[in-house]
């Protein structure tokens, strides 16, 4: 698991192969990833927008914009914890992740950026 804590932030982030959804044959390579928000600052946050950087191995980078996370743009409390699967497919065997979200501080409307660290695509086949 990958972590990183920004303006107290934490995020963290586990990645799945998904073989059952993938066709190497036809350089699809499927991985799933799950993210869990965990707010330790003392604000409430609203999660609005995220921006990801899909690399592959051969040097292709996908950026995919788009307001919230898988429909939602949740709220979180001082203390709580928002968690989310979602997933990608990339053209090669190895690849990688990393990104960021816009959010704000719901009582001032203050916006700021959190890091989302960068995290490895590997299909299990690789590490042998």
């Amino acid at each position: 698991m990958v972590t990183a804590i920004t303006q107290g932030i934490k995020i963290s982030v586990e990645t799945m192969y998904q073989d059952e959804y993938s066709n190497p044959a036809n350089e699809q390579f499927m991985f799933a990833y799950r993210i869990e928000i965990e707010n330790l600052s003392d604000f409430t946050i609203q999660l609005l927008r995220r921006q990801w950087f899909i690399f592959d191995s051969c040097g292709t980078i996908k950026e995919v914009e788009g307001d919230g996370v898988v429909g939602v743009q949740p709220v979180l409390e001082p203390g709580q914890v928002h968690a989310y699967v979602s997933g990608c497919q990339i053209t090669t065997d190895v690849g990688s992740m990393k990104g960021n979200y816009a959010m704000i501080r719901v009582a001032t409307g203050s916006p700021f950026t959190v890091d989302i660290p960068e995290f490895a695509l590997i299909a299990p086949f690789r590490l042998n």
